[in-house]
Parts: C-alpha cells; sequence; structure tokens
C-alpha cells in the first residue's frame, strides 16, 4: 500500500494554558471556543461555540445538519453527564421510497444497495438533525454563556466566508460529482462550476441569516420559528417526508454515561448506541493480558490488537455489521475549574446528503442511511426511530473525582481503535498527551488484517506479523486510516492544562484560552456564481 510515500517524520506539540484549552479538527473553530474560555466561559461554552464554529470551517464533516454526541464532566458536582442528539426519522417515514436494487452496491452501513442510492444521496436521505437542540440544551443546563454570546465569534467568522486551502479545496473535489446535482449545493461549493482553488473565501451569506436569527431567537427557531419553517418548505420541496411536526417533537436526550474501568480510572462513554461497549471490552482485554512489566514496545501493540480484534467480533455479533466509512467531526475543551467536554457530530458522510437547504444555507445529514431498507429488522425504518448505534465515542477519563482527560476521534470504524489506543496509552504507561498523540498507531476490526503505521518499527511489525495479516500503511492526510483525534489533558502535578489534535491534519490544531483575532481578511472572497 502506501508503505513509503511520504518520506518525513510528521509531530505536533501540545499547548499548555493554566485557564483553558480547546482541541478541534480545525483551529480556527478551536480559537472561537478559546474566545469564549477568555471571556469568562466555561469548558461547555467553548466547545459548543467551537462546534457551531464547525460549521463554517468545516461544513463537510458537521453542522447545524447533523447529530452526534457529548460527554461532559462538572467538575464542583463531581459527576459525568451524556447527551445523545442523534438524528430521528420522520414520522411519515416509507419504506417504499428505498426499493433494493441489487446494481447498486451495498451502502456504508452494510445494508443492501437501494435504487438511486435514496438513502445516501438527496432530500431523501436527510433525517431531522439534532446537532441545534443538543448543543443548546448542554449550553442551557451548564454553560455560563447564553447562545448568542457563544456565537458571536461563530458569526464573525462566517462573515468572511468559508475559508478555503488546499486541504479544502480536496475536500470540496472528493465529491464534486455529486455537489453539482443540488443547485444550492453547487452554487454554495462550486463556484464556476469547478472546486475552489485555494486562498479563497466562500461567502455563505444564507447560513450567516440563519445563525443570526438562532442568536437573536434561540434553539427554538430551528425546530418551531420561521427558520423551522425555511427548513420544512425546502426539504419537502426536494422530497423529503419530514414535517413541521417532526422537527418541533424533536429532543436531545440526557443520558446515563457508559462506565468502563481501566487501571483504576472511570471512562466514560455516551451509552450503548456508542462505540463505548467496544472501548470497554478492549480495555478489559488490555488490563487482563498487558504484561506491565516489560516497557512499552512490539508486546503493547499485539495486546491492543488482538483486544480490538475482540471487541469488533463481539460488536458485529451483535449489531450485524461495521460502519466502514464517515466523516465526522471531534472536539474536545477544559477549563481552568477542571470541567471537560468531549464532543463528536457528524453530517455521516462528507458533505452528507450533499444537500444545501437553499433559504437557510444548511448542509444536510444523509442519516436515513444508519437505517435498514428492509422491513422487520432491529435497525429497519420505522417513524420517528432515532439513530441507535455508531462509532462515535467521545470519552472522558476520571480517577478520583478528578478528570484526567477528554479524548475522541473522527473516521468511522477507525474511531474506536484510535481512542483506545491514546486512553491506554495514557493510563497503562502514563505518558503526556502529546507523547502518546505523536506516536503510531494500530488499526484492528474483526478481521484478521490490521493496518499498520511503518514508523511503528520493523520489530513491532514482525512480531504483528505473527499474529495478524499486517498492511503496512502511513498516516496520510488522505486516505485517513488512523482517525483523526482531538484530545486535552490535566496535569496531576500542576494547574496547567494541556491541548493537542491530530499531526497528520494539517488544519487541526488546539488553541488555549485567549482571544480571536481575526484581523483582516487573509483570503480574497470568491464571486458568488
Amino acid at each position: 500500500m502506501n508503505d513509503n510515500v511520504e518520506q518525513w517524520d510528521i509531530k505536533k506539540r501540545s499547548v499548555s494554558s493554566e485557564r483553558g484549552v480547546v482541541a478541534a479538527q480545525n483551529w480556527m473553530a478551536a480559537a472561537c471556543g478559546a474566545d469564549i474560555l477568555f471571556k469568562g466561559g466555561n469548558a461547555i461554552d467553548a466547545a459548543i461555540s467551537c462546534a457551531f464554529a464547525l460549521n463554517v470551517v468545516e461544513p463537510w464533516m458537521c453542522g447545524l445538519g447533523g447529530s452526534g454526541y457529548m460527554v461532559i464532566w462538572l467538575a464542583n458536582e463531581k459527576r459525568a453527564i451524556a447527551i445523545d442528539f442523534q438524528g430521528m426519522l420522520p414520522s411519515k417515514v416509507d419504506l417504499s421510497d428505498y426499493p433494493l436494487d441489487p446494481s447498486v452496491p451495498d451502502a456504508i452501513m452494510g445494508f443492501p444497495g437501494v435504487a438511486e442510492n435514496a438513502n445516501v444521496i438527496g432530500y431523501k436521505a436527510i433525517t431531522v438533525p439534532g446537532a441545534v437542540a443538543g448543543l443548546s440544551a448542554a449550553l442551557e443546563r451548564h454553560g455560563r454563556f447564553d447562545l448568542d454570546q457563544v456565537l458571536s465569534p461563530v458569526i464573525q467568522l462566517a462573515e468572511r466566508g468559508v475559508p478555503i486551502d488546499w486541504h479544502a479545496t480536496m475536500h470540496i473535489a472528493l465529491e464534486s460529482a455529486e455537489l453539482a446535482k443540488f443547485p444550492a449545493a453547487a452554487q454554495q461549493y462550486l463556484p464556476s462550476g469547478f472546486p475552489p482553488q485555494p486562498e479563497r473565501y466562500l461567502p455563505i451569506p444564507k447560513l450567516i441569516q440563519t445563525l443570526i436569527a438562532l442568536a437573536k431567537h434561540g434553539p427554538n427557531e430551528f425546530y418551531r420559528g420561521k427558520t423551522a419553517d425555511k427548513i420544512v418548505a425546502d426539504l419537502q420541496a426536494g422530497g423529503s417526508r419530514i414535517n413541521a411536526d417532526d422537527l418541533a417533537a424533536y429532543e436531545p436526550l440526557f443520558i446515563e454515561p457508559l462506565v468502563g474501568i481501566h487501571r483504576d480510572a472511570k471512562l466514560y462513554t455516551p451509552g450503548e448506541t456508542s462505540g463505548g461497549l467496544r472501548l470497554n471490552e478492549a480495555l478489559n482485554y488490555i488490563e487482563a493480558n498487558l504484561d506491565l512489566s516489560k516497557p512499552f514496545g512490539a508486546h503493547t501493540y499485539v495486546t491492543y490488537a488482538k483486544a480490538l480484534n475482540q471487541a469488533f467480533k463481539t460488536h458485529v455479533k451483535r449489531l450485524g455489521r461495521i460502519d466502514k466509512a464517515n466523516c465526522t467531526s471531534h472536539m474536545s475543551a477544559v477549563d481552568a475549574d477542571g470541567n471537560m467536554v468531549s464532543l463528536t457530530y457528524t453530517l455521516l458522510n462528507r458533505f452528507g446528503s450533499k444537500v444545501v437547504l437553499p433559504e437557510t444555507g444548511i448542509l444536510m445529514n444523509n442519516s436515513v442511511s444508519y437505517f435498514d431498507p428492509r422491513p422487520d429488522f432491529p435497525t429497519s425504518m420505522t417513524p420517528r426511530k432515532r439513530i441507535n448505534a455508531s462509532n462515535m465515542c467521545p470519552t472522558i477519563c476520571v480517577r478520583d473525582d478528578r478528570a484526567l482527560f477528554a479524548v475522541g476521534a473522527s473516521g468511522a470504524n477507525h474511531i474506536v481503535p484510535c481512542t483506545l489506543q491514546i486512553s491506554a496509552l495514557l493510563l497503562d504507561y502514563e505518558l503526556s498527551i502529546e507523547e502518546v498523540f505523536n506516536l503510531p498507531r494500530i488499526d484492528a476490526d474483526d478481521s484478521n488484517a490490521i493496518h499498520v503505521d511503518p514508523s511503528i518499527g520493523e520489530d513491532a511489525i514482525v512480531t504483528l506479523s505473527e499474529k495478524f495479516q499486517v498492511e503496512v500503511a502511513q498516516n496520510l492526510v488522505f486516505p485517513k486510516l488512523y482517525s483523526c483525534p482531538s484530545g486535552v489533558w490535566r496535569s496531576p502535578e500542576d494547574t496547567k492544562v494541556y491541548g493537542i489534535s491530530d499531526p497528520a491534519n494539517p488544519v487541526a490544531g488546539a488553541i488555549p484560552e485567549g482571544p480571536f483575532e481575526f484581523g483582516t481578511a487573509k483570503y480574497a472572497t470568491v464571486p458568488r456564481a
């Protein structure tokens, strides 16, 4: 494979602060969160601002039209909470909209192909999005700021437009053929009919109006207000069965987190529908089988690989499938009081359904593909069923009622292997978060084949080859084979907190508490078509 393509070492330094850090897949979104910390917000305020900002700087991964999970550690209360804001099918969902077509390849969730990919692309692929409800509910219950305050830097960011660098151009180009099928999406992301060249800003006037309306009127604007009316009108004009009652009925779920134990620490994840079950099973295997009398080395990776292989086999028996690919975003935040947030949300595929709603500028998910288009299965489509199985695994680790770290990642079935290795290395060997994020990783599932980063070393590769079919593959920007993590860590020795994001993602970054200096536009604005 790509075992010797890019002949350099890529590393990132962690950032530190005594007042808080936000880590995300885009440094500008993290900077919005850091700005909120600077203004007196807590980790919840910062994470929510960062999450909304990702809609502007990384819209192909997540946004107002998406859904997900978050875990929050409340330091003063010494407890963790989890919020499920996964998507929901419409009340009028109809299987006849998704006729099976054997000429269409299986969908990414492993379900049979549907005629014209109606469950993957276009208006019928869209579920009721939970992002605005979930993010706003967390803010209302546990933040210090109101929605308009956390949206303030986001709106400033949006007024410049979507920043286009080579990385953004790549993501847009990868989906350009499908984006071209939808006029509003083509107008937004394909100026002059082509992916935009780097060093430009794409104007997003409709999305700015939507963000301003949310800031002025609150989250009910999205589900019951004038913005909701626009959303429903656009959806139904395109053939979606989502109606006004479906939007108004949506509520995020505050749930008890799933708790795993490893090295006397508690790891909180968002319940059994997330990747938490696999994480916990793998950690249990490691605790029982890793020989800590030996230094970190090849045997460590073998134990981790066996743990993941077992956990994924259990998962397949339970669910019957593995989600093979999606495009997600993760962010982590910590403040001076020790509150932490781990938040993952997604449009599912890159650019979701490829639908931009003309009147609101919202890029919508394609989460109908989470559901089986056949009747009488546990994951079959039924009215207002919520997404009930995901790889997303936002995690917060606590020991002695003190949060140690918050981590998570994007990347479908790569998420749990990534989160497992970061969590285990931090707890098994007490390495720093900077050391752990810069170590090479493996990626394993229920099969006998594993991906191995060649920088792991020849000794580890040979040892792993004795147990698995090893495919040597570098951790490249694309294709992404090892997930994209972001994390924060609180030092047990001093008052500092640290943050870091994926070394192989050129725009991922961690930003310490401080003002976001927007300054003047760095790039020119692309004229709208």
